[in-house]
C-alpha cells in the first residue's frame, strides 16, 4: 500500500473517495465537515438534522458525487465524542474506513484530517490504522479476492509548513504498522508451515534483511546449556526445539546503559501434552506463539527506527505433543537455572519454556525484562478480550510500561503480585511446582512461577492470551492474529 501526503486542497482531489471523520455532539457539521457542508449545498447539514449524520463512533455516512469535490464518493466516519478524541480513535476510524471502501472495491481514496490536527502523531496513527486494516488472513484461500484490496491513500489537510512533520509520521506510522503485520502473518500460520525451525529460519531471515544481530541455538546448544524445562516441552513430539536470539545494538552505547530483554513465548502448537486440551477449539492453539511473534515484530521496527538503548530478545520455540516420550504430570525437571520444578499439569507448558529464556537473556546480559506470552486462560476470565494482563516486580518499571501502553492507545491492566500468591506454587516434592494449589488466581501464579526465574532483575509479564486473536472481524481488523502489545513495546524502548 502507497500512502503519500498531499498538500493540493482536498476539493480538488481526484481520487474514488474523500475520508474524514465528524464528532458526536449537538451541531456535528462544524468546521472542515461545515466547509465540505457549504460546497455541498447544505447537504450534509440537512442529513445531520434528520438524525442520519450524528458522529456516533464508527457510523459511516456514505454520499455519491458530491458537489464541490472531485472525488467520486463522500464518505464521513463518526469518531464519537470529541474529548475523548485520541490517536487510539483515528487509527480505529481510519482503518474502519480502509475496510469499508475496501469492501467496495475501492482501490485509493484520500483521508482528510480535521482542522487541528494536521501533526506528526495523526499521521503516525493514519498510517498504522489503514495498514494493519488492509491485512486480510486469507493466504491459503484459492478464492480470494485479489481485487479487494487498497493499493493507494493520500493524506490531506496538511499545509506545506506541516508536510514535514506529517511525512515524518506516516514512515514512522508504516515502519510499526508493516512490522505488526509481519507479526499477524506470523501468528496467523498453521503448524504444519511454522514448526519451531521454520519459525527460525524466518527469524533469521528478518533479523539478516533487517540488519540485526541473530543468533539460533539449535537442540544440541540448548541441551549443553541444559535448558531442562524447554527440553521438557519439547520431548513429546519429533520436531526438536530452537531458541531465537536477535540483537539490536545502537550506534553509540553508554557505559551503564540499560539492556532491554523481550522474551516472548513461541510455542508452535499446543496440545497440553499429556494433560491434552478439548478438542474443540484446539485448532486456534497455533497462536500459541504470538509472544515470541510479537517480539520478532519489535525488533523488525527497532531496526528501522534506531532507538538509542540496546535490544535483546530471547525467542524459546518448540511444539508441545503428547507422543510416547512426552513429559508426564509429576515429572521433576531442572530448569537451566537450576532451580526444580514438579510438573503437575503439562498444559502449562509457556511458563517452562520462558523460564530458561529469561535465564538465558539473563546471561545474556540484559537488565531490564518484559515477557509477553498466550499464557492462561485465567486472563480471558479476569480480563475478557479487552486488556492485556500486566504483571511486574518493580513498580517503577511497570509504569513506565503502562504510560507507554497509554501513549500507544493498547488497553492494559496490572494485576497483583502480592507475596502470598508466591505460595500458591511452592512445591511438594521440587522447588517449584508449574501450576497453583487450586486456589484460583491462575493468571497470577503463572506469572508468579516466571518471576522466580527473573530473580531481581526488573521484569514485566504480558499474558496476552485473551487479547492476541480475534474471534470476530472487528470494522478496522480482520478475524484472527491481531499484534497485540506492538506498539507499546516500541513506546517503550523509544522511551529510553
Amino acid at each position: 500500500m502507497q500512502i503519500t501526503l498531499e498538500t493540493k486542497p482536498y476539493a480538488t482531489l481526484e481520487t474514488d473517495a474523500l475520508v474524514s471523520y465528524l464528532f458526536e455532539e449537538t451541531e456535528p457539521v462544524q468546521g472542515r465537515i461545515a466547509e465540505i457542508d457549504k460546497t455541498a449545498n447544505g447537504l450534509l447539514a440537512k442529513i445531520a438534522k434528520s438524525g442520519e449524520l450524528t458522529g456516533k463512533s464508527l457510523e459511516f455516512t456514505l454520499i455519491h458525487a458530491p458537489a464541490g469535490l472531485k472525488a467520486t464518493r463522500l464518505l464521513l466516519v463518526g469518531a464519537g465524542k470529541r474529548d475523548q478524541f485520541s490517536g487510539a480513535t483515528l487509527r480505529k476510524i481510519s482503518g474502519a474506513a480502509a475496510r469499508y471502501l475496501k469492501a467496495r472495491s475501492v482501490k485509493q481514496f484520500a483521508f482528510l484530517v480535521r482542522e487541528n490536527d494536521a501533526n506528526e502523531q495523526t499521521a503516525q496513527a493514519l498510517a498504522e490504522g489503514v495498514i494493519t486494516a488492509n491485512f486480510e488472513t486469507d493466504k491459503y484461500k484459492t478464492d480470494k479476492k485479489n481485487d479487494k484490496s487498497i493499493d493507494a491513500i493520500l493524506v490531506a489537510g496538511f499545509s506545506d509548513a506541516e508536510k514535514s512533520a506529517g511525512e515524518k509520521g506516516l514512515a514512522k506510522g508504516k515502519v510499526i504498522a508493516e512490522s505488526q503485520n509481519f507479526t499477524r502473518d506470523l501468528v496467523n500460520e498453521p503448524s504444519n508451515k511454522l514448526t519451531p525451525r521454520i519459525l527460525a529460519e524466518k527469524a533469521e531471515a528478518m533479523a539478516t534483511e533487517a540488519g540485526l544481530a541473530v543468533d539460533i541455538l539449535d537442540e544440541r546448544r540448548i541441551a549443553d546449556l541444559k535448558m531442562g524445562a524447554l527440553l521438557s516441552v519439547s520431548q513429546g513430539g519429533p520436531e526438536p526445539p530452537r531458541v531465537i536470539v536477535v540483537t539490536y545494538t545502537p550506534a553509540t552505547v553508554q557505559p551503564g546503559a540499560p539492556v532491554i530483554g523481550l522474551v516472548g513465548k513461541a510455542v508452535t502448537f499446543d496440545t497440553g501434552g499429556i494433560s491434552i486440551k478439548p478438542a474443540d477449539g484446539m485448532e486456534k492453539m497455533k497462536y500459541d506463539m504470538a509472544g515470541g511473534a510479537t517480539m520478532l515484530g519489535v525488533m523488525r521496527a527497532l531496526a528501522t527506527l534506531k532507538p538509542n538503548v540496546k535490544v535483546i530478545c530471547v525467542v524459546p520455540s518448540t511444539e508441545n505433543m503428547p507422543g510416547g516420550t512426552a513429559q508426564k504430570p509429576g515429572d521433576i525437571q531442572t530448569a537451566m537455572s537450576g532451580k526444580t520444578i514438579e510438573v503437575l499439569n503439562t498444559d502449562a507448558e509457556g511458563r517452562l519454556i520462558l523460564a530458561d529464556a529469561i535465564t538465558y537473556a539473563k546471561q545474556l546480559g540484559v537488565t531490564h525484562i518484559v515477557d509477553a506470552a498466550t499464557l492462561t486462560g485465567a486472563i480471558v476470565v479476569a480480563l475478557a478480550n479487552i486488556n492485556v494482563g500486566v504483571f511486574g516486580s518493580d513498580q517503577a518499571w511497570t509504569d513506565k510500561l503502562l504510560a507507554s501502553a497509554k501513549a500507544a492507545g493498547e488497553k492494559m491492566w496490572q494485576l497483583p503480585m502480592d507475596d502470598e500468591y508466591r505460595e500458591f506454587i511452592k512445591g511438594s516434592f521440587a522447588d517449584i511446582q508449574n501450576i497453583g494449589s487450586g486456589k484460583g488466581g491462575g493468571s497470577i501464579t503463572g506469572a508468579w512461577f516466571i518471576r522466580e526465574f527473573a530473580g531481581d532483575t526488573p521484569w514485566i509479564h504480558l499474558d496476552i492470551a485473551g487479547t492476541a486473536w480475534n474471534d470476530d472481524a472487528k470494522p478496522w481488523l480482520a478475524k484472527g492474529p491481531t499484534g497485540t502489545s506492538l506498539r507499546t513495546l516500541i513506546h517503550l524502548v523509544e522511551s529510553f
